[in-house]
């Protein structure tokens, strides 16, 4: 995808329905709206997804980002979240078990519940948001530097090339997702929610959100890891004498390598804590948990070749939005 090397660009990590916070972040990156449409002369915001779900202000942030990517001052790629809206809606292969890609579980409605409440009385608004999701691409490729929702597998990213030059799916690759295993499957899987594990000895943990899962997020860039502890890359910290446990070979043989010679990557999608800062110097996740009363993060990326430390910058998010 073509981006102009004379525009410096603001990275924006997941919205999730904080549209106030988004405002004021864009307002501190130098943005001003104009004619309806957030807008700064020399730059360009790039958002990595996930603008829908769990915030108090799905409807007004979607139409933020829209409008900013239809007046050509920025670009958005595909999140999970957004995808999960797609699979809800989208039925699944004739033959299949379920109904719908996303099968219709309490677990499922759940996630979405918040979005599907705010557009009950716009479902005009919600139909066109579904259709220009497929416009969203799962990947940007700058060359000097790359965005993807949670992982960068080049192996996947490349066999998608081939089908969806651009990266950007429609609705038979959505649907073929439904099937485990499949090529749309990984891709997805992969691209949109990273890499896991099984946590060892049949234990299950218990999110935050009070969800129950027996894998757990890991790093894609852990050159030699150890244990389970060296690799877990999520808000829910293993148990100790679980994370010291050591990986088997055939554990340390499913990790993905994102090298330290490869572009700079910027993600979302983890729910960082603290400040922001690089995870190395090709590499940074600018997810840090805002709707969780976070901070709502940005990148401002200009000709550097590694990540700067210095040039993060961030809102902190009032639990809730405050109204205006």
């Amino acid at each position: 995808m073509y981006l102009d090397p004379a525009r410096g660009y603001d990275l924006i990590g997941d919205v999730h329905g904080c549209a106030h916070s988004l405002e004021r972040l864009l307002a501190q990156l130098g943005y001003q709206r104009q004619a309806g449409v957030w807008r700064h002369p020399r730059r360009m915001a790039l958002f990595l997804g996930d603008i829908i779900d769990r915030g108090p202000h799905i409807r007004e942030a979607l139409h933020l980002v829209h409008d900013m990517v239809a007046a050509g001052q920025a670009l958005c790629i595909m999140g999970n979240h957004e995808y999960n809206a797609l699979g809800w809606v989208t039925p699944a292969p004739e033959g299949s078990r379920r109904q719908f890609v996303r099968e219709h579980t309490p677990r499922h409605k759940r996630l979405l519940q918040q979005t599907l409440e705010q557009f009950e009385g716009h479902p005009g608004d919600w139909h066109d948001f579904l259709a220009w999701f497929y416009q969203l691409p799962l990947f940007i490729d700058a060359g000097r530097f790359r965005l993807v929702h949670a992982c960068w597998d080049g192996g996947l990213i490349e066999g998608l090339r081939k089908q969806y030059p651009d990266g950007r799916i429609d609705p038979a690759f959505v649907q073929a997702s439904a099937v485990p295993g499949s090529f749309a499957n990984r891709v997805f899987e992969r691209l949109l929610r990273g890499t896991d594990m099984r946590l060892p000895q049949g234990l299950t943990l218990t999110s935050e959100e009070g969800f129950s899962r027996a894998f757990f997020r890991t790093k894609f860039w852990e050159d030699n890891p150890q244990t389970y502890g060296d690799v877990v890359f999520q808000p829910d910290a293993l148990p100790e004498d679980v994370a010291s446990l050591p990986l088997t070979p055939t554990d340390k043989g499913r990790l993905l390598q994102y090298g330290p010679d490869q572009p700079m990557l910027f993600v979302g999608h983890y729910w960082r804590r603290g400040r922001p800062a690089p995870i190395r110097a090709n590499l940074a996740c600018l997810d840090y948990s805002a709707v969780m009363a976070g901070k709502l993060v940005a990148y401002r990326l200009d000709e550097e070749q590694q990540i700067d430390a210095d040039k993060f910058v961030w809102v902190e998010v009032d639990p809730p939005e405050a109204p205006r």
